[in-house]
C-alpha cells in the first residue's frame, strides 16, 4: 500500500520541547511533498496556532491542509478556503462559564487572532498563549464578547480538580457536545461529534482517499481517533497515558492496519451544536491581514 496522506499532530509530535520544527524535520517534510504527498496538521490548536508552522512547511505551495480545534474546522491551505466547520451553540456556554467560575478555573475562547479570557495573567492560559504564539486579552465579562458561536472553548486549572470537572461535565452535556482534556490541565469543550478522526473521513471524502493511504502520527488522548482510524497510526514514545498507567493505544504502538470500531468514523453530529454546511468555500480569515480590533 502506498501512503498518499501524512496527517501530524503537532505538540509532542512535530513540534520539540521548545515547540519549533526542527530543521531536518522540515525539510524531510517538504521533500515528501515535492513526492506528491499531502500533508496535514491536525491539533486542538486554533487556526491562528497552526498557520505559522504551516507556512514554515510550506503547505500553501502544495496541496497541505489544517484541521484544528481537534476536528472543528478544516481549511484548504493552498486555497484557504474553509472546507468544513462544526461550531458550539451560543445558549451553552452560561452553563460553560458556570461550570469554570464555581470551580476556580478560567474559561477561554478565541477570537481573531486573539486568545480571550477574564483572566489573562493565569499561568494556564498564559501556557495555551505560548504554544499558539498568539496574544492574550483580559475582558470584563466572557459571556458578553462571545455571543457568537465557536468552534470550541477551553476550561484550564489545576489537574486533580479538573478531572472531577470533566466527569460531572461528560454527564451532564452527554449528547449534546464533547468533553474531554487533551492535557492535564486543559479540558477541551467541542461540538458534539467532533474529534480528529471523524473530521478526517470527511476530509478523505474531498480527496477521494481510503483510510488505508493514510499515516497518523500523534501522542496524546485526542489522537487516539485518527490514530486507529490510518492505514498506519503511529504513537509517539512520549505518548501520554492513562490513569491506569496504559498508553494511548490499546495495541502495541505503531501497530498498523487499525481501524475504528463498527462501521468506521462518521461526520460529526450536529446535535447540540451548530454545523457548517461543510464546503462553504469561504476564505479563512487566516488569509486576510491581521487587524487591530476592539472588544468590549
Amino acid at each position: 500500500m502506498k501512503y498518499k496522506i501524512l496527517v501530524l499532530d503537532l505538540d509532542g509530535t512535530l513540534t520539540n520541547k521548545k515547540k519549533e520544527i526542527t530543521v531536518h524535520t522540515r525539510e524531510t517534510l517538504i521533500r515528501a511533498q515535492e513526492a506528491g504527498v499531502k500533508i496535514v496538521l491536525a491539533s486542538g490548536r486554533p487556526t491562528y496556532g497552526i498557520a505559522p508552522l504551516a507556512e514554515e512547511l510550506r503547505l500553501g505551495d502544495f496541496e497541505g491542509y489544517i484541521l484544528s480545534y481537534n476536528g472543528g474546522q478544516i481549511i484548504d491551505w493552498k486555497t484557504k478556503k474553509m472546507m468544513y466547520e462544526n461550531e458550539l451553540d451560543p445558549k451553552v456556554y452560561p452553563y460553560l462559564y458556570e461550570c469554570a467560575k464555581k470551580n476556580g478555573f478560567v474559561i477561554l475562547s478565541y477570537k481573531d487572532e486573539y486568545i480571550v479570557s477574564e483572566d489573562a495573567g493565569n499561568p494556564y492560559v498564559q501556557h495555551e498563549a505560548f504554544l499558539n504564539r498568539m496574544p492574550s486579552i483580559t475582558v470584563p465579562n466572557f459571556l458578553e464578547v462571545f455571543d457568537f458561536p465557536v468552534p470550541k472553548c477551553l476550561i484550564v486549572g489545576d489537574p486533580e480538580p479538573l478531572s472531577v470537572l470533566e466527569q460531572k461535565m461528560k454527564q451532564d452535556l452527554e449528547g449534546r457536545m464533547n468533553v474531554f482534556r487533551s492535557e492535564p490541565f486543559f479540558l477541551e469543550l467541542v461540538p458534539n461529534g467532533i474529534d480528529k478522526a471523524r473530521s478526517l473521513a470527511v476530509l478523505l471524502g474531498e480527496l477521494g482517499m481510503k483510510p488505508e493511504e493514510m499515516v497518523a502520527v500523534g501522542d496524546g488522548f485526542n489522537d487516539l481517533s485518527m490514530i486507529q482510524f490510518a492505514g498506519l497510526g503511529v504513537a509517539m514514545a512520549n505518548a501520554q497515558v492513562t490513569e491506569h498507567g496504559e498508553g494511548p493505544l490499546p495495541r502495541p504502538y505503531g501497530q498498523a492496519e487499525s481501524r475504528l470500531r463498527d462501521e468506521g468514523p462518521r461526520a460529526p453530529s450536529p446535535l447540540g451544536c451548530r454545523v457548517g454546511s461543510g464546503r462553504s468555500g469561504r476564505a479563512h480569515p487566516c488569509a486576510r491581514p491581521a487587524m487591530n480590533r476592539r472588544y468590549r
